[in-house]
């Protein structure tokens, strides 16, 4: 109800990086400018001490806002199919369609994955009201592949394996132009855009982020390969490979205007490997390109020609 005080709680388990950045990130319910206010309102701290905008979270940092609720802060569990690739008592392996929201944000409150899980089983808390269940993330028009945890004790697991690197997560895409190189590495540190808060870019000040790319074939105009993350941070492939000339074919936000039409760019998140959290037994998944993906390289095939 309006006006009530509410206590949310974050264990840091994937994010880093200036304290209202972070907030804004964790509670996508919330913007800048209310994130600002409840930190200068001393209603936040930070292991159990109130703490400045500026101050750097770090990994195990324990979040606590206790906030007056001021809109519906809950979800509600929907009755969406999911593509459930594996599932126990402990984990799921989802297969993400495209055009899917993974949890709620401003201007996609509903519909989104995290509503699907909620209707279908019970879900970690550690990440807070708004993504529960919700490890690591792709973009709403990448398609594939994700690993979601059911309790905490999973949901810590896989977000410590995440940041040892130790986990897997390749992607297939589809890019404009040829690389010549058969294989290569792109390490450049991403931010938000000081030009554009909606895109990523690479800046001095931004986190680590590390991509590593095969071709997988090459056509006269267009290049498919695969991507293995290092990191994992918010439009890495999309930005990594703009970065070098070769954006994703169909991205709407960092490809060209003049691109193949799609539903969105065309990467799909395709093996995802982890140790499972009780057991330790390396589980590996693989999820089929999408149909869309497909049919494309199909006519690719007919009418760009082999390189």
């Amino acid at each position: 109800m309006a006006g009530a005080t509410t206590e949310q709680h974050f264990t840091i388990a994937d994010q880093t990086g200036r304290l209202d950045k972070v907030l804004a990130t964790l509670q996508s319910v919330w913007t800048r400018s209310q994130v600002d206010k409840l930190i200068k309102t001393n209603q936040v701290t930070v292991n159990g001490q109130v703490q400045a905008s500026k101050y750097h979270v770090k990994f195990g940092d324990e979040i606590i806002v206790a906030a007056q609720t001021v809109q519906q802060t809950t979800i509600e569990p929907e009755n969406i199919p999911l593509d459930i690739v594996y599932e126990d008592d402990d984990v799921l392996v989802v297969n993400k369609p495209q055009g899917m929201v993974v949890h709620p944000a401003p201007g996609h409150p509903d519909h989104t994955l995290v509503n699907a899980l909620l209707y279908h089983s019970p879900l970690s808390t550690i990440n807070g009201e708004f993504r529960p269940g919700i490890v690591h993330r792709i973009d709403k028009d990448t398609s594939g592949l994700l690993m979601v945890a059911k309790n905490d004790r999973a949901h810590q697991s896989l977000a410590a394996q995440l940041k040892a690197k130790t986990n897997l997560r390749e992607y297939v895409a589809l890019v404009h132009g040829v690389i010549k190189e058969e294989t290569g590495t792109i390490n450049a540190p991403l931010g938000r855009s000081p030009k554009d808060r909606k895109k990523q870019a690479i800046v001095k000040t931004g986190r680590p982020a590390v991509t590593h790319f095969k071709v997988l074939k090459r056509y006269q105009h267009y290049t498919l390969i695969s991507c293995r993350l290092e990191t994992g941070r918010t439009h890495q492939i999309r930005v990594h490979l703009q970065s070098i000339g070769h954006p994703l074919v169909g991205d709407p936000l960092y490809g060209p205007k003049k691109t193949i039409k799609g539903h969105g760019q065309f990467l799909h998140a395709k093996l995802l490997g982890f140790k499972h959290p009780v057991t330790g037994e390396l589980l590996t998944f693989e999820a089929p390109l999408p149909p869309i993906f497909t049919t494309t390289l199909a006519k690719l095939d007919k009418t760009d020609g082999n390189h």
